[in-house]
């Protein structure tokens, strides 16, 4: 064997280990991104079962609100009548209270006033 033969194994030797080096961090490399897909894999298994279950809740709330529209509009129909009839009440026992109110005025007015002398004299 010659010197080159011999610096070309010692080249391919020490060219060997610095694979077998870079080839280490390499691995650990490869078992971060297993770990990775691992743990990518258990989030995606457990999110679908929530983004179901998150469904289901969305349509559950949506059916108790249309419930509630209605009773909403039930109320605001039941408000409007008791309006209207709070304004007929008015207007039908209101006149003729006030009339009845003012009559009376007037009959204790004159009462009082036959009372102490000072009322309308007879002819």
């Amino acid at each position: 064997m010659s010197g080159s033969d011999i610096a070309g194994l010692i080249a391919a030797g020490v060219f060997a280990i610095l694979v077998a080096l870079l080839a280490v961090p390499i691995i650990k490399l490869g078992k971060v991104f297993d770990e990775l897909r691992n743990s990518i894999k258990d989030i995606s298994d457990g999110t679908t079962p929530l983004i179901g279950e998150v469904a289901n809740t969305v349509a559950t709330t949506n059916d108790q609100l249309k419930k509630v529209d209605a009773i909403t509009s039930n109320v605001s129909d039941a408000s409007a009548n008791v309006s209207a009839l709070s304004s007929l009440v008015a207007a039908t026992v209101g006149k003729p209270l006030i009339k009845v109110a003012a009559f009376t005025s007037g009959v204790k007015a004159a009462m009082n006033a036959n009372a102490s002398g000072k009322g309308r004299r007879s002819r």
